[in-house]
């Protein structure tokens, strides 16, 4: 394995080259422009290009550059629309796509976890991928009873590339910045590097998923493959294979397309109080839909354990904003943490700021539209909006970061099937003391 210092260098150097190759085209086309070139035809054209470049080189890599590049592919959603073409095709690629493991690496992982004798536990074993993750890679082949299984490896030296690709994202978050409008690169970055170590040991990983297969087993919407088998750095699973949920986002029927993002909210909204677990990677390569119609979930590396279900605080500040109860929300997000110290904020304020967040609650059918989270992007992040001012004077304490996170990919991915989703059904079933009438205290 003494090419993996090699490699590290070149993904190194990959990612180093972004920076120049945008500035490059960029005084290429103040050049056009001096010379007679249309302002708006050279901004989309070095838009493509600069797209282009990023997830090229990010869809090469493994480890923490596909794991950024799929973080964004669920946001991609909020990108402001001229912006977005260019870059939507090439963000789906990254949910499913990375150059493949050689059969000698998986040989040498293989037989690290399980032993020279590693192939007798298989009547088939397909040495093309089936597919491919941030951090491994899936093999189909047929168990030693006759079971048709996914095998997951992880590459070699992962690790490594993992922490260095962050560092090195982590570096040039300033510079990728303009290269996705709309979006908060350093704290997605900083995020990633957080939830990296959970990830690396894939006896966690079939714990998870055990406890979710079990959970929702003979459950008639949701599908989770049972585990038979784990090590640290590989897990073999039952094989079952759906319909890609990027598939029916591209080009699914209306049906479809709310179908699946029905399941999928269910699915994120159950599971606390369920299973006390949260699927913590919310992104579309993790989901597909079966041919019965039910929904697909895949890859447990990123889980939360929720031993009280969705935090209570978290449901008590929705029902607040609900109802209109600005000085029970007050109290609450003063108390919880919410409001920075020293900030000088009218509840009238929060509650205007929390009431785009809470329309999918307030009507018995909302419509995700991509239109519909660019407009909270654009809400939140335009430095001369008020609600912008208010958002400075907030502050999302730890404990809540990740709940919040994962329900916004969630949201995102429902805007990206442009779903029409009876979220306040769902929710009521799962947090009814939301919707529950209770005399104000303020």
């Amino acid at each position: 394995m003494s090419d993996i210092p090699r490699r590290a260098a070149s993904r190194t150097a990959k990612l180093a080259g972004l920076p120049l190759g945008v500035a490059g085209r960029a005084a290429a086309g103040f050049g056009r422009r001096l010379t007679g070139g249309d302002r708006d035809e050279i901004s989309a054209q070095l838009a493509a290009k600069s797209a282009e470049q990023l997830f090229a080189v990010l869809g090469e890599l493994k480890g923490g550059a596909m794991k950024f590049g799929q973080a964004l592919s669920v946001a991609e959603a909020a990108i402001p629309e001229e912006f977005a073409e260019p870059y939507r095709e090439a963000l789906t690629k990254l949910q499913a796509a990375a150059p493949p493991m050689p059969m000698s690496d998986v040989d040498y992982m293989l037989t690290q976890q399980f032993g020279r004798s590693w192939k007798s536990r298989f009547a088939e074993f397909d040495e093309t991928p089936a597919a491919s993750a941030s951090i491994g890679q899936v093999h189909k082949a047929v168990w030693s009873d006759g079971r048709e299984v996914a095998v997951k490896v992880q590459y070699p030296g992962a690790e490594e590339a993992l922490r260095s690709d962050l560092r090195q994202l982590g570096r040039l978050s300033r510079v990728l910045q303009p290269l996705v409008p709309g979006m908060e690169i350093r704290p997605l970055i900083d995020e990633l590097r957080d939830r990296m170590e959970e990830e690396l040991d894939y006896r966690d990983e079939a714990t998870y998923q055990r406890e979710f297969a079990a959970i929702f087993e003979g459950d008639p919407e949701v599908k989770v493959p049972r585990v038979i088998g784990s090590a640290p750095k590989a897990v073999i699973s039952e094989w079952v294979q759906g319909r890609p949920l990027a598939s029916v986002i591209r080009e699914g029927s209306v049906d479809e397309r709310d179908h699946a993002a029905n399941l999928l909210a269910k699915f994120h909204y159950s599971a606390p109080d369920r299973a006390r677990l949260l699927h913590a990677d919310p992104h579309p390569g993790n989901f597909g839909i079966l041919d019965d119609g039910r929904l697909l979930v895949l890859d447990f590396g990123a889980v939360a354990r929720l031993p009280d279900g969705m935090p209570a605080e978290l449901v008590a500040m929705t029902k607040y904003a609900l109802q209109g109860r600005g000085g029970d929300l007050m109290a609450l997000m003063r108390s919880a943490g919410f409001v920075r110290s020293g900030a000088r904020i009218e509840q009238e304020q929060v509650l205007a700021y929390l009431a785009p967040f809470t329309e999918p609650l307030e009507v018995e059918e909302f419509h995700f539209t991509r239109r519909w989270i660019q407009r909270q992007a654009e809400r939140v992040g335009d430095l001369r909006s008020p609600d912008a001012a208010i958002g400075r004077s907030l502050n999302l304490p730890p404990r809540f970061l990740l709940v919040h996170r994962v329900t916004m990919g969630t949201l995102a991915i429902l805007c990206q099937l442009d779903g029409h989703v009876r979220l306040r059904e769902i929710v009521a079933e799962w947090q009814p003391e939301m919707f529950e009438p209770d005399a104000p205290t303020g």
